[in-house]
This record gives structure tokens, sequence and C-alpha cells, in this order.
């Protein structure tokens, strides 16, 4: 059996790598067409993403209109099209055995519901039960708490039930004022060690493979925090 009812994951650099791979050299190309000159490091685009969430770190370091930030979601979700992110490995075993143990799996996140489905599709060979993206108005995005407590609502769920999965501050942010366990997916921010110790720190669990994670999950050992 599984350990979690439900399986809340992020996607971006939780699933699949893509903050390397299409978020951030998106942002780059954006940049170049409305704030041309202006630029931003990796390491900085991690931390801002990590800190205030990608819609607000535009706003705060560009001052991106809101006409203008609709014309990013476009020219990313151009970008994205023949860009697609490569999965962690682990991963597809992981939700596949989540899957086959009785468990749900839904997915909280800061992609659009049509990229996290192509990825599932392509990658894992299965659909989440329930995805919650950008497509959801701002306000109801992560790192309000409106996903969990709509899963809760749908699945009949106690907060005991789910376990929230995800590499990035604003998952503890949505996760705490519900009393809901959250994981960090250390595997996904390697390359970022202030960060790693910041969600090691915050969060309940921390894992450093998508295999420790399912050791983890599938173990009948009682959870250690």
């Amino acid at each position: 059996m599984t350990r979690y009812k439900c399986l809340v994951l992020d996607h971006d650099d939780t699933v699949v790598q893509s903050e390397q791979t299409t978020g951030y050299p998106c942002l780059l190309i954006t940049l170049e067409r409305f704030r041309p000159g202006a630029t931003i490091t990796l390491a900085e685009y991690a931390r801002d993403c990590h800190e205030l969430g990608f819609a607000e770190m535009c706003r705060r370091r560009w001052h991106f209109t809101p006409q203008e930030l609709e014309e990013e979601f476009r020219d990313w979700m151009d970008y994205v099209k023949t860009h697609i992110p490569p999965v962690f490995p682990g991963i597809p075993e992981l939700i596949r055995r989540q899957r086959q143990e009785g468990g749900l799996v839904c997915v909280v996140s800061h992609s659009s519901v049509v990229n996290i489905t192509r990825d599932y599709c392509l990658h894992i060979g299965l659909q989440p039960d329930a995805v919650y993206g950008w497509d959801y108005p701002e306000e109801l995005r992560k790192p309000n708490p409106f996903p969990l407590r709509d899963i809760m609502d749908k699945y009949r769920l106690s907060p005991e039930e789910l376990l929230v999965v995800d590499d990035m501050k604003l998952g503890c942010a949505m996760a705490a004022p519900l009393g809901i366990k959250i994981a960090f997916a250390a595997w996904g921010r390697k390359d970022f060690p202030d960060l790693s110790r910041e969600m090691r720190s915050l969060c309940d669990f921390s894992f450093d493979t998508p295999e420790e994670l399912g050791a983890f999950l599938f173990s009948d050992e009682p959870p250690t925090e």
C-alpha cells in the first residue's frame, strides 16, 4: 500500500527538469523583446521564483504590465511546444506505483494544464487525477491553499491523507495552513545549495532522489520527520 492516499506533485523541477531547459531560456528571449539589455542569471531566476513566484518576479524586477505578462505566457506556450523538458529518472516508476497501489496523483503547478498532461502522457503513460495549473486565476494558484482544499473536498480526504512534494517554498506556504505534510524534492535543487538548505529546514521530509521518496511511500516503517 501507499503511505498517502493522495500524492500532490509540483511539476517543474519536481517531475520534469524544466528550469534550465525551458523556463529560464524562454524568459531571456522575452526580456530581449520587452526589456532589451535587461538580463538575469540562472541563480537569480531560481531564487526569485523560490521567494516570489514567476509572475511577481516579473512585476518587481522589470515592472511587467498585465498585458506583458499575458504576452510572456503566450511566448512560453509557443516555446514549450518545441522544447519538451526531460523527466527526472525514477519519477515515472514512482507515479505509476502510487497509482498501482490505489493512490491518487494530483498536480499543483505553475505550468499550464496542456503541458502537464502532455508530459505525463509522454514520460509516464498516464494522466493525473486532477491538475491545478497556471490556467487558474492567479489568486487561486499556489501558494493559495485552494487546490489542496478542492482536492480534499473532491475526494473526501483529510489533511493526513495528502503529501505535497515540491522543490520550492511556495509549496510550503500552500500546505502549511492546512496542516498537510510536505516533502522536499531535493533532486530538483541540487545546483542551488542555499535553497536546498532552506527547504530542508521548512519541509517535514526531504528526499535526495525519487527512489528515496518511493521507498518512503511504499514502506511499512513509521515515518521519520
